[in-house]
């Protein structure tokens, strides 16, 4: 299978969980009540961090994010389709939530920066995530497609790195850009 379609796979799983996001009852703010509080103390503990310390945590927990969907994608692909389709759903659910507390304005102000880089780098690493796994569980069971196994990892591989990149600029904007817009 092309990349292209994995990428639209991966896209659409996305959509889902923004989908499901925007459908959760607002009741589930209160489910969530103490990891938006351990969210918001993480928060004040990176406040006082050198803003340089900040972007390479952002910067190392997306990359390792990533990697880590990579490497388990060959579980059924199990990882890169819960990690798509949770942050669809993080995403709607919490943006919902905080334009009624704020503004649509404010939600935008903290997302679109940063996510122009960062959420085409998420599509970019899981669609790669799913090629790699599901050519990975093929190999298991076709002899035949275990000469593909190799190529299909360095190409994946390839595209993981684009995705890497994508999230350094991500990083950067969320670090010093984002926290201006908010203000």
């Amino acid at each position: 299978m092309s990349y292209k379609k994995w990428i639209i796979i991966a896209t659409a799983l996305f959509g889902v969980g923004l989908v499901s996001g925007l459908a959760a009852p607002a009741s589930m703010v209160s489910l969530l009540s103490e990891e938006i509080a351990a969210l918001e103390e993480l928060a004040g503990l990176l406040a006082p961090l050198p803003k340089f310390l900040v972007f390479l945590i952002i910067f190392f927990k997306n990359v390792s994010a990533l990697l880590l969907s990579f490497i388990f994608s060959p579980i059924l692909c199990l990882w890169p389709i819960l990690v798509l389709t949770l942050n669809g759903w993080l995403i709607t659910f919490v943006s919902a939530a905080i334009v009624q507390e704020k503004s649509l304005w404010f939600v935008l102000a903290g997302l679109l920066p940063h996510g122009v880089f960062e959420l085409p780098a998420l599509i970019l690493g899981e669609a790669a995530a799913l090629s790699f796994g599901t050519a990975a569980m093929l190999a298991l069971f076709k002899k035949e497609r275990r000469k593909l196994l190799l190529p299909n990892l360095k190409q994946n591989f390839r595209y993981l790195l684009v995705a890497f990149a994508l999230l350094l600029p991500a990083a950067i904007i969320e670090t010093f850009v984002t926290p201006l817009l908010l203000t």
